[in-house]
């Protein structure tokens, strides 16, 4: 092969290896959109939940990190089935995750607290 046609293949294979190794994704959304839509088409709550736990244990053992919403809808579902304890706990996560929901999650409780 003549010198022209190899450094233009090395330039082609440094280019699309670039490529191919883009940035990470900033969180692990796995199916987690698909749960919010199973849970406001009226889809069985512990599948959801169970869903929901497989995917937290698999993005935690990965390093990665779990998409704003996500503690907050486990929550919320835990909430669905009574364990009240769990509810609590995931939206402590979620505030302590994304701190800039505080203040909306203080005015839902100040709500509730009015009714």
């Amino acid at each position: 092969m003549n010198k022209n046609i190899k450094f233009c293949l090395l330039i082609s294979l440094i280019y699309f290896t670039g490529c191919a190794s883009g940035p990470k994704p900033l969180y692990s959304w796995g199916d987690y959109e698909d749960q919010v839509y199973s849970y406001f088409s009226g889809g069985p709550i512990e599948k959801q939940i169970l869903d929901l736990e497989k995917h937290a244990e698999k993005t935690k053992a990965a390093g990665l990190a779990l998409p704003p919403g996500f503690q907050a809808h486990l929550g919320l579902l835990y909430s669905k089935v009574g364990r009240d304890d769990k509810f609590a706990q995931q939206l402590d996560i979620e505030k302590s995750n994304f701190p800039e929901v505080i203040p909306f999650f203080e005015n839902i409780a100040n709500k509730f607290k009015k009714k």
